[in-house]
């Protein structure tokens, strides 16, 4: 049922049902809340993959129904079959792609949105610019926007993001969190730390409030610089579909 960003995608009936099984076994425990096809197979319809996965919230192995980096001719064809709770894709001020065909569709269809790199993969934090050194196997080092030449341009939506952090006396990635936030109330972002302070840093975007005029202010400011460089290599965005 997954595939990581080097390919590899197997979402075939059989396994996905042998795939729940082991994840039960593992997790010692009998239902698995949410489940994720977190690649879309283009060998494998996705009204089969519906299907298997209808079949194991009818057995009760599952609870609710989720697909990641899909496009949403497949969402709709999916939903048909077995209705979707949450789709996941990459949402945020450096990537705002999705507001424009799948936002109003999960909002049409009653899906929940769960915006993966909200932070931009680092980017948003303020922490990264164009003499930032990434160590050997990070894999920004293999995407296009986090070349040298391409951060170095981007910094301008860091730089709106970091004045109204100044502003409310906040951190870069909490305004841009809440600004995540404040898009919907069924949008639920996953930041990722492996550092405690970072998870009680991003966390504290939950308290932060801000105002109409500046999320109007970051909204429009954003829109106006064109990011540079594609948001994956060309062999993985070939894979998303996306």
């Amino acid at each position: 049922m997954t595939g990581d960003r080097r390919g590899g995608t197997n979402s075939r009936p059989e396994h996905i049902k042998a795939v729940a099984d082991a994840a039960l076994k593992r997790l010692r425990t009998d239902r698995i809340d949410l489940f994720y096809q977190h690649r879309v197979d283009p060998a494998v319809p996705i009204e089969e993959v519906a299907g298997a996965v209808k079949d194991l919230i009818a057995a009760g192995k599952a609870k609710h129904f989720g697909l990641s980096e899909a496009g949403v001719q497949t969402i709709r064809r999916a939903h048909a079959i077995q209705p979707l709770t949450a789709v996941q894709s990459e949402y945020s001020l450096f990537w705002r792609e999705p507001e424009t065909e799948l936002l109003p569709t999960l909002q049409e269809l009653g899906i929940g949105f769960v915006p993966f790199s909200p932070l931009g993969a680092g980017f948003l934090t303020g922490k990264i610019d164009e003499k930032t050194s990434f160590e050997p196997g990070d894999f920004r080092t293999m995407v296009p926007r986090f070349t040298p030449e391409a951060r170095k341009a981007n910094m301008a939506r860091v730089g709106i993001v970091r004045a109204v952090a100044d502003a409310k006396g906040a951190t870069p990635a909490q305004v841009a969190l809440a600004w995540l936030l404040a898009q919907q109330p069924w949008i639920v972002p996953i930041p990722g730390t492996s550092k405690l302070h970072r998870l009680e840093e991003n966390l504290g975007a939950v308290e932060l409030a801000l105002t109409p005029a500046e999320l109007e202010h970051i909204t429009m400011q954003s829109a106006k610089v064109e990011v540079r460089g594609a948001r994956l290599p060309e062999p993985v965005l070939k894979m998303t579909g996306l």
